[in-house]
């Protein structure tokens, strides 16, 4: 199935569907043995350290830093603020507060070493299996609003291309002035009465995706599915990303970035990567749009490719699923006197690292530890060193584990939507086509948002929006099959 399976959730409690679909939650969890409550020790040692954090010295309350996330979300990894550079004609001052996850937690104690063996936070329509306990997570670390909060505090310049020119973070106490939330922000760009921080926010974020793709970056416009109440019953619903997002994960990209040349500098640290794409599998995407009848000139580059591409149109659907094979096999790589011999993230066409989501990924915390320390011109700790051996298996393992959960839960959601609805029709898109039996692949639903397997008598017409019936819809097996509609059914 494609890769951008991942639920959000707008739901009432008071929903029966809502409660069957948590009891086939809870299943998925004890099927997968993982929980979201905490052994005891763990939470009375979360409570502990939530009651009595190591606050820095340096009081940066006075920058009025804000959030900005899904409405619902209460583990604020991120506070930013961008003004213009006085400095610097054209250019802007970047600051991004991150969540101290160090400043509760030390090596070793209860709450590192469970956080050790779970790696990240899981995700799936409306339950969480978190990384940290609440009282942490959703409590003292996070960085909710009118609360001082210690956190590692990025100060990026950006010159006028948007290009990063200077980087510098130290540990400050913060106080957010609001959290603010996606829908909200956007409703109020587009009515014409946005603050100046998001008007600024628009800007850097609109010349960071232009470097991006100058850089020959690229990000596949893949919709999330959301499940949302309708008024008794649940429906799912593809959604496209909001401009206002895009802008907010490139604040993030560029805080990435510049942890990535720090560390590439001081040849200490840990990257993620991803390695480029296989020159073979590049001529089999050309292959695919030929069959798909979109024109790829040989000249035009994979990245500008993508960024042509109109993933309403049932033929380019089909052509991001499968541009999703050249995004595998991203990694984590620790050195540490040597660079690694492949250090970059293909897809960023950029160096690049993990730091701005300690609260729900493990690694994050261990990534802005070394950037600390090199900004302050002191030795990487003793203790970051040793942890970081073993992290890239852990964040593996971690990273497997949250594939599958998400995969798992979204199943179940379609499952329980269309159970009962055997023999109905739709109208679908065969995104997919497996090699090996071309009559199986997987298709995309638009009403209601769905994406499952698809089978024929024959080859399936890849791209093609086709008639189809639900042959099985089955929550408890969490599996759905459709099969094509011939012409003369």
């Amino acid at each position: 199935m494609p890769s951008n399976r991942v639920v959000r959730v707008r739901a009432s409690e008071g929903s029966a569907t809502a409660q069957e679909m948590r009891e086939g939650i809870a299943a998925i969890q004890a099927e997968m043995k993982v929980t979201p409550d905490f052994p005891e020790t763990v939470e009375r040692a979360a409570a502990e350290a939530a009651a009595a954090p190591r606050l820095p010295d340096l009081d940066r309350t006075d920058i009025e830093l804000v959030t900005l996330d899904p409405e619902s979300s209460r583990d604020l990894d991120q506070a930013m603020h961008i003004a213009r550079d006085p400095d610097v004609p054209g250019g802007y001052v970047v600051h991004y507060a991150i969540a101290d996850v160090a400043a509760f937690v030390a090596l070793g104690d209860p709450v590192d070493v469970e956080a050790r063996r779970r790696g990240e936070t899981l995700y799936g329509a409306d339950s969480k299996v978190p990384l940290h306990p609440k009282v942490l997570s959703e409590g003292a670390a996070s960085l909710l609003p009118d609360e001082v909060r210690p956190a590692l505090l990025w100060t990026i310049k950006v010159d006028e291309t948007g290009e990063g020119t200077d980087v510098d973070v130290v540990r400050a106490r913060v106080r957010s002035r609001a959290k603010l939330a996606y829908d909200a922000v956007q409703a109020d760009l587009d009515a014409g009465r946005a603050s100046e921080l998001v008007g600024l926010l628009k800007e850097v974020g609109e010349l960071r995706l232009a470097r991006e793709a100058a850089r020959g970056g690229v990000s596949l416009p893949l919709p999330e599915q959301e499940l949302v109440d309708a008024g008794g019953h649940w429906e799912l619903e593809f959604r496209q990303q909001l401009p206002v997002e895009a802008w907010n994960a490139q604040i993030s990209l560029l805080t990435g970035m510049a942890a990535a040349s720090l560390m590439v500098y001081a040849r200490v640290g840990i990257l993620r990567t991803l390695p480029p794409a296989d020159p073979r599998d590049v001529q089999r995407l050309h292959r695919t749009a030929r069959a798909l009848g979109i024109d790829w000139p040989a000249e035009q580059l994979y990245p500008d490719f993508i960024r042509s591409l109109d993933p309403s149109l049932p033929s380019h659907a089909a052509m991001v699923v499968a541009c999703t094979r050249l995004l595998r096999g991203a990694a984590y790589v620790t050195f540490n006197g040597e660079l690694p011999a492949q250090s970059e993230h293909s897809a960023l066409a950029s160096e690049y690292a993990h730091v701005t989501a300690p609260l729900r990924r493990l690694v994050d915390r261990f990534a802005g530890e070394v950037c600390v320390a090199l900004c302050a011109g002191t030795d990487v700790p003793g203790w970051v060193l040793e942890a970081m051996a073993d992290l890239p298996d852990t964040m593996r393992e971690s990273g497997r584990r949250a594939n599958q959960y998400e995969n798992a839960v979204v199943d179940l959601c379609e499952a329980e939507l269309l159970a009962g609805r055997e023999g109905e029709r739709f109208t679908a898109v065969v995104v997919d086509v497996e090699e090996k039996d071309p009559s199986r692949g997987d298709l995309t639903i638009q009403e209601p948002a769905v994406e499952a397997s698809v089978s024929g008598d024959g080859e399936l017409p890849l791209g093609e929006e086709v008639p189809v019936e639900l042959v099985r819809a089955d929550p408890a097996t969490r599996s759905v099959e459709f099969r094509l509609v011939a012409a003369d059914d």
